[in-house]
């Protein structure tokens, strides 16, 4: 790294210190040319000052799985089934019900409904599940469902416009949307990993119109293949963009991918580029306060290390998880024992990040 390469990023993370919003030219220079170390430390100082620098936050919400069934065949994904193969599933209402009564003792009152693209879906299949739901557990459940790659079929499936999908998923339930589907908001590398995916510009859109109608929800992303640091960082001045118009991003959460298949380049993320990256997540988002850190795919050594360079949540404890390989606590007992080694307090909160206990 050149002496000149080295003040400007110091420069770069002295400005962000003084609370000034970086551009995406000086985020791209920290990627290539920054001390992951500095990084981390400056994270940390901005970290602090936006949240209890001696609490970290978990939740609890069950994820559901309601078919395997997908059409979009995305490259990384080993859990769908091709539509007509009879291979697959399709939960009935009664079931996805029973999925949340089986957890409803342990004080989880949050649902992640998630699932493949199944052509065979209509609106009104949603509809009955989300019916069924509030029947069963009535307002003080919260559903947090359907990725904007999810909810554009849908909407193309049932014949609908994009806003008349998302009004009525909200009034059968939905309290918010997951930012799922974004992986890596650049078409070249959607052309890679997902061809038939939506484009960043319908995933932005989709999700615009969710926050404008009252849903908000939580963004991601997925690296660790064929991107370059100039996609990761526009990934992140796009979602940067979407926050200053619609606040509706509760939170931002970093993922790696992990090898599922054998149909798409992967990268072994080094544990100091993933901290560096996840530092440089904390800086740029300046309008997004919450950054999870995900022990699902990150394991615990290093997700204890991720507490300390940015991260203030944990996300959720994973009661069921079929899609990613998960290294998470899978008890309320494991998180908050995790947080305390970490050596921090643990705080239960709710999705909109109140505390519960």
């Amino acid at each position: 790294m050149s002496t000149r390469a080295g003040n400007d990023t110091e420069n770069t993370l002295k400005k962000a210190l003084n609370g000034e919003r970086i551009d995406s030219n000086e985020a791209l220079q920290l990627y290539e040319n920054g001390d992951f170390l500095d990084i981390m430390r400056v994270a940390r100082e901005i970290r602090n000052r936006k949240t209890d620098p001696k609490r970290v936050s978990y939740t609890m919400f069950r994820i559901v799985n309601y078919t395997s069934y997908c059409d979009i065949q995305c490259s990384f994904c080993s859990f769908y089934n091709a539509p007509g193969t009879n291979k697959g599933y399709t939960l009935t209402p009664d079931e996805v019900v029973q999925k949340m009564r089986d957890v409803e003792k342990s004080g989880v009152n949050q649902i992640f409904l998630q699932g493949g693209v199944n052509p065979d879906l209509s609106i009104d299949y949603y509809e009955g599940v989300l019916h069924s739901l509030r029947e069963e557990f009535g307002a003080n459940m919260h559903i947090r469902a359907f990725s904007p790659v999810e909810i554009f079929y849908i909407a193309q499936k049932s014949g609908l416009s994009l806003e008349q999908t998302i009004r009525r998923l909200k009034e059968a339930g939905v309290n918010s949307v997951p930012g799922a589907g974004a992986e890596m908001l650049s078409d070249r590398m959607r052309t890679i990993l997902s061809p038939q995916k939506l484009s960043v510009k319908d995933w932005v859109r989709v999700m615009e119109l969710c926050h404008n109608e009252g849903l908000p929800g939580s963004a991601n992303i997925v690296f660790g293949s064929d991107e370059s640091p100039q996609e990761f960082i526009d990934h992140l001045s796009i979602i940067r963009e979407l926050q200053d118009r619609t606040g509706g991003f509760l939170s931002f959460i970093p993922w790696t991918f992990q090898q599922q298949t054998n149909k798409f380049n992967i990268r072994t993320i080094p544990p100091h580029e993933f901290l560096k990256a996840l530092g440089i997540c904390r800086i740029f988002l300046d309008n997004i306060i919450n950054i999870e850190m995900s022990v699902l795919v990150l394991g615990q050594v290093m997700g204890d290390i991720a507490l300390h360079a940015g991260a203030n949540d944990i996300s959720s404890v994973v009661i069921e998880e079929n899609v990613l390989r998960s290294f998470a606590p899978k008890t309320e007992e494991e998180a908050r024992e995790f947080i305390l080694q970490s050596g921090f307090i643990p705080v239960k909160r709710d999705f909109s990040y109140r505390v519960v206990e």
